[in-house]
């Protein structure tokens, strides 16, 4: 789910645009384990870019919180703790039970089939294991719905909110549960779709974001993969 940018002429911009947006991927669909060493060398030879670019890159995802830059350590995937996951789950209920109340009753036709398109590939994703393609679309769902709001800011607060809940999924969600529940987002849109009132849509995103939190009980087993391997569909043809 990398970061929406405008379109840049720069060649190099461009490379570090392209890397920091599959680092911003892979950390939020899973690929990347939390802990997981981010070495510029490593990096800078699978993305067949400089290390001056790929330090770029990796300066802007701690910028925006997606990555952590550490002295004499480098760079290095987030371990957030239950105590982070908190303040996380508290900023995500003020900015996006109020998108919910912002939207209640205003989706137009088209957003509306839009969010479903969403919701139905995110349970089709769910249903037949895909575990990294559901978890893209139910990041994608929260933020369409931000986007749809209208408030940039509300969008840029959710970019940065979305890879530290990702991480929380992978320490402490219990094996085999979808990041979100793809009936919860069909409830959620069906709620605010109908816009009986914005607190009810407000409320169903709390319940729902609520729901997720809870769902936070366990540290969970993980399995650390190469960088060559998680960023091969990136590599430039040979």
């Amino acid at each position: 789910m990398p970061r929406p940018r405008k379109p840049e002429t720069d060649e190099p911009v461009m490379a570090a645009d392209r890397v920091y947006d599959a680092i911003y991927a892979a950390v939020v669909d899973h690929r990347l384990a939390p802990g997981t060493r981010l070495r510029e060398e490593e990096l800078a030879e699978t993305f067949a870019v400089s290390r001056t670019l790929v330090r770029q890159a990796l300066h802007k995802l701690a910028q925006d919180n997606v990555i952590v830059l550490r002295p004499n350590r480098g760079a290095q995937v987030p371990e957030p703790t239950r105590r982070d996951g908190e303040h996380v789950f508290d900023a995500r209920r003020v900015v996006e039970c109020e998108v919910a109340r912002r939207l209640a009753g205003r989706l137009t036709g088209e957003q509306l089939a839009e969010l479903k398109q969403i919701v139905d590939a995110e349970a089709r994703a769910t249903k037949s294991q895909n575990k990294q393609e559901a978890i893209r679309l139910s990041g994608e769902f929260h933020l369409k719905l931000a986007q749809m709001s209208g408030n940039p800011i509300f969008v840029r607060l959710l970019e940065e909110l979305l890879p530290t809940t990702s991480l929380l999924m992978a320490l402490y969600k219990a094996p085999g549960e979808p990041m979100c529940v793809a009936h919860s987002h069909k409830s959620l849109l069906q709620v605010i779709g109908k816009g009986d009132s914005a607190a009810a849509a407000g409320t169903e995103m709390r319940r729902h974001l609520n729901e997720i939190e809870r769902s936070l009980s366990q540290p969970a087993s993980r399995a650390s993969v190469p960088l060559r391997d998680v960023f091969k569909p990136y590599r430039p043809a040979a």
